[in-house]
């Protein structure tokens, strides 16, 4: 992911809607026992991100997988509550893979609509209609046993539904994305998804980049290089950064190495140099929530606002813009249901919502060979144990 002109365009929102580049977290509906979380963890975890010590801006937005209660079949989500009363805001998110139907999702938009009002909408700077799907259905989503996505067609169904649905509301002129990997927006197969969005999310970790010189000194290269590819295959469309970060601690990822040290480097060479204050940008992230992830993302200890390490900026960087000594490679990776959190879904995600293998067919929370997403937020299967128990999403 190479921020270029693209960066610049990136913080244009389609659709009329004012520029502005956003700085944020990613944040699911359940903690990391996969317990619930209810207006006062959400309010937390919010007054946090926007009282951080030396950040380089405000993070006052946060980006949800689902509008849906963890453990409800269609109540809002109580993140919406703890937004207004914040004024965060809200890229949403509704969860698309293993299900033909987004019925409850918005249901639960809508209760929220009428029950909130313009204090809900005017919050609201995008929807994201699905997280990974197409990475999942890809052919290192499928070897690295992510569960089941959603198709072109599917995500162009539900498309059509959601706009039909909030027409007469006031998230009609919501600008519309959708968020994978970013090896799914370079396959020219997902070019009708593209076409039909205003803007596209994209999830890139470098960490997971396995074979391509993954080390912490060349993820600058690695994050620039996929940047790049998708800026070359979205045709212009306005690109927010959707998940990005690296562990502090957990395994090794062939040669990535989490430390709290190497975090701190990937947040000056990706989030300082390239993204923040220049992309809509989502960093992955503040509060873990994936259980089954070894690999833990957050910058801050029990939601202090005194953070793992120095978020202030450096004045010089390191990566330049020069071309990467590591090999040449597609794979994108996730494994994370983005979800999301149920995250409410999705697999990188609380973080992405990560999801597991489960016998639902959400997603697996099966480390990427290639890339991109995969350890961040609700793990898949929490998603998936959440909707058997709940009827959170409707999956069957």
């Amino acid at each position: 992911m190479r921020p270029s002109t693209a960066l610049i365009a990136a913080g244009a929102l389609a659709s009329g809607a004012t520029a502005e580049n956003y700085l944020g977290f990613n944040s699911g509906a359940t903690l990391a026992d996969r317990s619930a979380k209810f207006k006062a963890d959400f309010e937390a975890e919010f007054k946090t991100a926007q009282g951080l010590e030396k950040a380089p801006g405000k993070f006052n937005a946060v980006r949800l997988y689902t509008n849906i209660q963890a453990y409800s079949q269609d109540d809002p989500i109580q993140a919406f509550e703890a937004a207004i009363d914040t004024d965060t805001k809200l890229l949403l998110g509704i969860w698309a893979s293993g299900t033909d139907s987004i019925d409850k999702e918005l249901s639960a938009l809508t209760k929220a609509i009428t029950k909130y009002g313009s204090k809900f909408t005017d919050l609201v700077i995008g929807m994201s209609i699905g997280s990974e799907d197409l990475y999942r259905i890809s052919e290192t989503g499928i070897k690295n046993k992510s569960g089941v996505g959603a198709g072109p067609d599917v995500l162009l169904r539900f498309i059509k539904e959601y706009k039909k649905a909030v027409a007469q509301t006031g998230l009609a002129k919501v600008p519309i994305g959708h968020v994978d990997t970013w090896d799914a927006w370079t396959n020219s197969t997902n070019k009708v998804v593209i076409d039909a969005l205003d803007w596209v999310g994209v999830d890139e970790y470098p960490y997971y980049e396995n074979g391509k010189g993954n080390g912490i000194k060349n993820s600058g290269h690695l994050f620039d290089r996929a940047f790049d590819a998708v800026e070359g295959s979205v045709g212009g469309k306005p690109i927010w950064v959707t998940e990005t970060g690296w562990p502090t601690s957990g395994e090794k990822w062939d040669e990535a190495v989490p430390s709290i040290q190497n975090a701190k480097y990937y947040w000056n060479e990706v989030g300082c140099r390239k993204l923040f204050n220049k992309v809509p940008t989502f960093w992955y992230n503040l509060r873990d929530s994936n259980p089954d992830n070894t690999m833990k993302f957050a910058i801050t200890k029990d939601l202090s606002t005194k953070p793992l390490f120095d978020l202030s900026c450096p004045s010089k960087f390191e990566t330049g813009s020069g071309t990467t000594s590591s090999s040449s490679g597609n794979g994108s990776g996730n494994g994370s249901g983005n979800g999301t959190n149920t995250d409410s879904g999705s697999a990188t995600g609380t973080g992405s919502g990560t999801i597991g293998s489960s016998t639902s067919g959400v997603a697996t929370p099966e480390p990427s060979t290639g890339g991109a997403s995969m350890g961040r937020g609700l793990s898949a299967a929490a998603i998936a144990s959440l909707a058997l128990v709940a009827g959170v999403f409707a999956l069957f």
